[in-house]
Parts: structure tokens; C-alpha cells; sequence
């Protein structure tokens, strides 16, 4: 079962930054999604879509890559019509192009948490992405070593088409909930 978005992602943690152990971590695909908030024809559209990947810790942190893959038709807003349309040839082409891809360049530490950098690849294109991270226990659980990354950034609506979708707003508000657990 995949998760559900909530309304908001888990609080991150409060005061000293808390470090990612050295190693591989596994994003759970069962916990991991992309969500995104659009308008679309001036009414909102919220969806989602999982996440899985991996994420490989380096030490010092400017060694860490991460790669995030997403299934374009596993696209979800609860309307199969609407699903249809954005995983259709029009907008997501997910027949064509079934994976949307993320991979990091750099990962660096800063004052208010974690900044990742990297291509996003959305059908045939790659574009430059940077995004701030914020850290979040995966679980309540203290012996549970997982962590989850939570990201917020805008996708430019002419990354994925270029035809004119009427209403359709340019940015796209997306949030990330990336859960990792250590690699076995």
C-alpha cells in the first residue's frame, strides 16, 4: 500500500541538525511520494505519485547522491478521468516516457538544513533542479534508524508539455516525502 499525502508532512527536527549516517539507505516506496497542488481551469488539483530510489551517504556529505524514480502512470489525483488526461499524450505521455527521474549532483549542508542539487528528468528533457531538505524522524519509534527528507519546490508546467492546457497555472507547487531506511 502506498502511503497517502497528509495535509502536512511529519515536523523536522528542532535545533542541531541531525546527521545522515555514512551508507546506502532504500527509499520506501510504501512511505515515498511526490505530491503536487495545481490549478487548473482556476479550480485546485491535488495528486500524487510514489517514490522509489536510492540514496548513498558519503562523508564528507558533498560525496552523497541520490536517485528518485517516479512511474508516470501511477499518477493519482482520485479521478480517473482527470489521471487519464495528465498520464495521457497531452501532458505526461506515460505510454512513451513511463519514468519521471531525479538524481543528485551535490548535496551540501546549510543553515537552514540540507540543499540538494540535480537533473530532473520529466519525459526526454532534463532540467537543473535545487531544493532545500528538511529531516524528520521516519517513525515516533526511537530505536527506528530511518529518517524521512521532506522537499518543497515549484516544476515548470513547460517542462512537461509545451501545448497550452487552458487554466493551467506554470508552476506547479510539488512537496516531497522521501522515507529512507538503511539499505540490507
Amino acid at each position: 500500500m502506498t502511503a497517502t499525502p497528509s495535509a502536512s508532512p511529519p515536523a523536522t527536527w528542532t535545533g542541531a541538525r541531525p546527521p545522515l549516517a555514512a551508507g546506502c539507505w532504500r527509499v520506501d516506496p510504501d512511505q515515498s511520494y511526490a505530491a503536487f497542488d495545481a490549478r487548473i481551469a482556476g479550480g485546485p488539483v491535488r495528486g500524487s505519485l510514489p517514490l522509489a530510489g536510492q540514496v548513498l551517504i558519503g562523508q564528507p556529505a558533498g560525496e552523497s547522491s541520490a536517485w528518485l524514480t517516479a512511474r508516470a502512470r501511477c499518477l493519482s489525483t482520485g479521478s480517473a478521468v482527470l489521471d487519464g488526461l495528465l498520464t495521457g499524450p497531452g501532458f505526461l505521455d506515460s505510454g512513451a516516457y513511463p519514468e519521471i527521474t531525479f538524481r543528485t549532483g551535490r548535496l551540501t549542508s546549510v543553515p537552514a538544513g540540507w540543499r540538494a542539487t540535480g537533473q530532473l528528468q520529466v519525459k526526454s528533457a532534463e532540467h537543473a533542479l535545487a531544493c532545500q531538505l528538511g529531516l524528520a524522524p521516519a517513525s515516533r519509534q526511537p530505536e527506528d534508524p530511518g529518517v524521512t527528507v521532506i522537499s518543497r519546490w515549484a516544476l515548470d508546467a513547460r517542462w512537461v508539455t509545451r501545448q497550452r492546457i487552458p487554466g493551467l497555472r506554470r508552476h506547479i507547487t510539488m512537496t516531497c516525502s522521501i522515507t529512507l531506511s538503511p539499505a540490507s
